[in-house]
């Protein structure tokens, strides 16, 4: 078939050609956000899942939807280098900038950025990767006291009495929550908690790692009365059955059953390797319908593709000690573990392996479902550690 009309979208983000199985997740949002916009309660909301489960797709998805309902969002990904306020600044400054254009809600945003230029200047020595233009002189004593929670909290007040005069609400969203740090979340927690204690329409739709459940309740003990944790996790049999056949189907093309049961076999259901194989198949078969044998064709090539774009980039960054960590651990199957076991297999001490399992959980490549097991965070990760390290010479090497 036509590669150039091959409908399946195989990428980091890339929205798919069907979102199939998120409705009732985005209905949630959509009525939380509505019911915050009338300055009615609503808990923030941070979706927890693995790797390849369509989570970054979802967040940007409902963000739109949001934006779609006249909403000021937030659009911000987390890397590991950056700081939280280096990162939300210059996001809060276009909100500001936005709603100082409603007549209703000038004098409130014109205040909104005199506490964020007072924020980003006292904060300026602590966290010196924050850049963000200045369009009003700070007021003294306004998100300035170099204390971030303090000035975060002020600051997210500022901006949730414009939004609320605006008739509008503000919804950060942050994908990779997990990589900011433990200060810098517990201060974003309790501005949040602050602005919803004052019925302000400020709120976090945020998306990480199953360890941010944990991370954020160390942050602030409240932390699990302020937001739901909906899990996004991989597609039931009839989603990932939609998810892959209809897009096929607007391109005229139809799948043989047994083709679609094969994919679903083969991906479990998780909406990134649904990609990557339509895509495949797609590109193998000559004719509609695509068949079994047409998915048995791509199979090596969907398997290398996912090895090379999904797993190796996570791979590559470990250190030899850290491979030989998950290799222990896809011997044991798809997990979780406990860590006992994993450290028999290497012929090692379970105390001597705790720092390198703790770099591994702070790379989200693993993480604790509960105390003393451990879980890969990339769903299938436990083939590919076979297919790459195939031989047993892991076992029992000397100490890094």
């Amino acid at each position: 078939m036509d590669p150039i009309t091959n409908p399946y979208a195989p990428g980091a983000g890339t929205q798919p050609p069907e979102l199939a199985g998120r409705e009732a997740l985005r209905e949630a949002v959509r009525i939380a956000i509505a019911r915050l916009r009338l300055g009615r309660p609503a808990k923030s909301m941070i979706l927890v899942g693995l790797r390849g489960v369509g989570k970054t797709v979802l967040l940007e998805r409902m963000r739109l939807d949001a934006e779609k309902e006249g909403i000021h969002t937030l659009r911000i990904e987390t890397p590991e280098s950056r700081s939280l306020p280096a990162l939300l600044a210059p996001q809060l400054r276009l909100a500001l900038l936005r709603l100082s254009r409603v007549e209703s809600a000038k004098e409130y945003a014109q205040q909104g950025l005199r506490a964020l230029a007072g924020f980003a200047t006292a904060l300026k020595v602590k966290f010196g990767d924050i850049e963000v233009g200045l369009d009003l002189e700070p007021e003294p004593g306004l998100a300035d006291n170099g204390d971030l929670e303090g000035d975060l909290t002020a600051l997210l007040e500022q901006v949730g009495v414009a939004a609320r005069e605006a008739n509008t609400a503000l919804v950060m969203c942050i994908d990779e929550l997990q990589y900011v740090q433990e200060e810098e979340l517990s201060a974003l927690i309790s501005a949040l908690h602050r602005c919803a204690l004052d019925r302000l329409p400020v709120s976090l739709i945020g998306a990480g790692l199953p360890q941010l459940r944990g991370k954020a309740g160390s942050a602030k003990s409240y932390a699990e009365r302020l937001f739901d944790y909906p899990e996004v996790g991989p597609l039931s049999e009839s989603d990932a059955a939609t998810a892959l056949v209809k897009p096929a189907e607007e391109e005229g093309v139809s799948y043989e059953p047994q083709a679609v049961q094969e994919i679903i076999r083969h991906t479990r259901g998780y909406p990134y390797f649904l990609q990557e194989w339509g895509k495949h198949a797609w590109d193998v078969a000559t004719e509609s319908p695509i068949t079994l044998a047409d998915v048995q064709l791509a199979a090596r090539e969907a398997i290398a593709a996912l090895d090379e774009s999904f797993f190796r980039v996570r791979f590559d960054r470990l250190t030899p000690g850290e491979k030989r960590y998950i290799r222990a651990m896809a011997e044991l199957g798809p997990g979780p573990h406990r860590s006992g076991d994993i450290a028999s297999l290497l012929g090692r001490e379970v105390t001597s392996l705790a720092p390198t399992r703790s770099n591994l959980i702070n790379k989200g490549m693993i993480y604790s479902p509960s105390h003393g097991d451990t879980a890969f965070t990339v769903p299938l990760f436990d083939e590919f550690m076979k297919r790459s390290m195939p031989q047993q010479d892991w076992r029992h090497t000397e100490q890094e």
